[in-house]
């Protein structure tokens, strides 16, 4: 005959342990909700005295917690006072940590964001090239937090992961020279060998870089029409890149006649020293008498401008070579040009 259990043992096996397992889940609740109140207050307070955007992110973290998400970690707690069966306590644990995941990756996500929203105001081929980088970043979480659960599951995914090997393999021969050219626009963004606006020389080819993108780099060549190199090309090859530079050293030779006097060859480099005192954004490094050509007696110059732009070096050049036309005309000092001598033997008849 069937007997009903004790009301005592009901009370002391069944109920008395949930009584305490939901008390625990209330409580620790309200203990939850008040910790997540209390903290946003002081970040708002902290925020509001800093001009950082760290606060700001750390505070839409916090905000970004659901209250169920305390009401389901307070229940974890307060039925781990129970003895559950090894299913249950798996599937409270794969719950708590699918749970746990979806928040790191939307914390991971806000920052990111908060990242992005710095260059907000950037070049248009920068941004294009930060939002693919979070993107990248975010599916590479999503998949370790996917990989994490089923683990948890029970599931081996040491198999699973040989065979997206042997899957991303295949693609990645299929996808090779785009992924060449992705990661090499990766390197680009945060390598910065050059930036839009930028003078650049590569191999044989040159010209201003006018975009940046995700696969080529597009340069308007000095004759106008557009050069499309590859970004694999651009980070394989040496590239010279005049932007950065400071000043720009330029070396000259001229000759003069051989009749010239030899005090006024020996005056001559001094003369020319006293030229750069009028001309400004230019520096002379030395001048000298350097030899004897075929045709005429050698000097060597060599100045600095100062700036690495192009025309501007060419209007300094310019005025230089005027203001050298005008000393050699004042000194009554001619330059030399190839010239033969011929010598004919007159034969006694």
């Amino acid at each position: 005959m069937f007997a009903f259990p004790n009301i005592d043992t009901i009370l002391t096996t069944y109920l008395e342990p949930v009584a305490i397992a939901i008390s625990v889940t209330i409580i620790s609740a309200f203990i939850f909700s008040f910790i997540q109140k209390r903290v946003i207050v002081r970040l708002e307070a902290f925020s509001k005295k800093t001009k950082t955007k760290i606060d700001d992110v750390v505070m839409a973290m916090v905000q970004s917690i659901h209250p169920s998400f305390y009401w389901y970690l307070a229940f974890y707690v307060g039925f781990q006072t129970l003895a559950l069966p090894q299913i249950a306590r798996t599937i409270l644990n794969v719950i708590l940590l699918a749970l746990v995941l979806w928040y790191v990756l939307r914390a991971s996500s806000l920052a990111i964001d908060a990242f992005l929203e710095q260059g907000k105001r950037g070049k248009k081929e920068e941004m294009t090239a930060k939002h693919l980088i979070g993107t990248f970043i975010k599916a590479s979480l999503w998949v370790v937090a996917i990989l994490l659960v089923l683990s948890n599951l029970g599931i081996n995914i040491t198999s699973l992961i040989a065979g997206l090997g042997i899957g991303g393999v295949a693609i990645a021969f299929a996808l090779q020279n785009i992924l060449t050219d992705l990661f090499s626009s990766f390197a680009i963004y945060f390598d910065k060998p050059f930036t839009v606006g930028d003078f650049i020389i590569v191999g044989n080819q040159m010209g201003t870089v006018e975009r940046i993108g995700i696969k080529t780099t597009r340069l308007r060549a000095l004759q106008g029409e557009e050069l499309v190199i590859s970004n694999q090309e651009l980070t394989s090859t040496r590239i010279q890149n005049f932007h950065t530079m400071k000043e720009r050293r330029v070396e000259m030779t001229f000759g003069i006649l051989y009749e010239t006097p030899r005090k006024v060859v020996a005056g001559l480099p001094e003369k020319i020293k006293g030229l750069f005192a009028d001309i400004k954004d230019i520096r002379l490094d030395r001048v000298h008498f350097s030899g004897f050509g075929a045709s005429s007696l050698d000097f060597d110059l060599v100045y600095y401008v100062h700036s690495g732009d192009y025309n501007e070096y060419m209007d300094k050049q310019q005025e230089l070579n005027l203001e050298l036309m005008e000393l050699f005309a004042h000194e009554k000092i001619e330059f030399a040009y190839p010239t033969r001598t011929i010598y004919i033997a007159q034969q006694e008849s």
